[in-house]
């Protein structure tokens, strides 16, 4: 790469766009069994998911060969520390993408994305118990990458691994929700907005609990009041968020804008395992709804990524 400071200040939270790209892939497999026609859309999702993080792994391991600093800097920053884990879990959802296809493949994605996030979710919180000079502003729901998205492991670890490993997993994505979400409207409520670069971040809000009942009713097997209260909160979620659209429509493009499309690919794949726990047509059709919601958004999403990239602006969280 010739243009060296555009090397040195590639982010880690380029990673969001693999999960994004994976969720809308999961979703139109939903979507795909729904109309009964091939798999040849999500396949191709899937493909470019592959090639966009072999990219941003490569260009980010040049990174850390050339601008060790840089990355150090990245990894002791309150906000940068915890998009580290979007690698991980681009390997977790790839795992969950390639199940239909190929349960070999899925199962050494699933082996290193979660290996690799139980580390670095082992390593973020020691950071955040030994750390010098954090403090409540720095906390955004970008904080529950690390932690809760251990939730996430379940998915496709319910086929891959005793169901006592994806119960770990669950456990301490579950707890960790509860906790962080009750400092995040702490800070919201009694100190200083969210900086405008991390108001997309809200959006995350919404996939703890839609991967949360996910995993639940693989784990359980059955749709019980628990997990309609994960589904029905993350239902109230969504209707929360419209209400912010206006503000969140007035900021300015940042890559912490990919944080829209995972979350809502998630109550997408959420409503989808609904309607078949219940066979009610309303939540087929909320299906429907929230899969063109996420269509219009990762495009929308892609273009404007491209955009800034090929104007050598990119986009970073900070």
């Amino acid at each position: 790469m010739k243009d060296s400071p555009r090397l040195a200040n590639f982010p880690v939270s380029f990673f969001s766009v693999v999960m994004g790209i994976c969720g809308l892939a999961i979703a139109t497999q939903k979507i795909e069994e729904f109309l009964n026609i091939g798999d040849v859309v999500s396949t191709v999702l899937l493909a470019i998911a592959l090639l966009v993080f072999f990219v941003l792994t490569v260009t980010y391991a040049l990174k850390l060969l050339r601008y060790r600093a840089q990355c150090a800097i990245e990894f002791n920053d309150p906000v940068g520390l915890s998009f580290f884990p979007t690698f991980s879990i681009s390997l977790l959802l790839i795992s969950v993408t390639f199940l239909p296809l190929s349960s070999r493949t899925s199962l050494v994605f699933w082996i290193v994305g979660a290996a690799l996030h139980l580390v670095l979710t082992l390593i973020v919180l020691s950071r955040w118990v030994q750390h010098e000079g954090f403090d409540i502003s720095h906390m955004s729901p970008a904080w529950f990458i690390p932690v809760v998205g251990n939730i996430l492991v379940p998915i496709a670890g319910v086929v891959h691994a005793p169901h006592e490993i994806s119960w770990f997993f669950f456990s301490v994505g579950i707890v960790f929700w509860i906790v962080l979400q009750t400092l995040f409207f702490y800070r919201i409520f009694f100190h200083s907005p969210l900086p405008e670069m991390l108001l997309p971040t809200f959006f995350i809000l919404l996939a703890p609990p839609s991967v949360g009942f996910i995993a639940y009713v693989k784990l359980s097997g059955v749709l019980d009041n628990f997990a309609k209260i994960l589904y029905y909160f993350a239902l109230f979620v969504f209707l929360f968020l419209l209400v912010q659209l206006r503000a969140l429509a007035r900021t300015r493009f940042f890559l912490s804008w990919w944080a829209y499309s995972f979350p809502v690919a998630a109550l997408t794949i959420a409503s989808v395992l609904m309607y078949h726990e219940t066979e009610l047509l309303f939540f087929k059709v909320l299906s429907y709804f929230f899969f063109a919601v996420l269509v219009v958004i990762v495009c929308l999403l892609s273009v404007l990524t491209i955009r800034h990239v090929a104007r050598r602006q990119i986009p970073a969280e900070k």
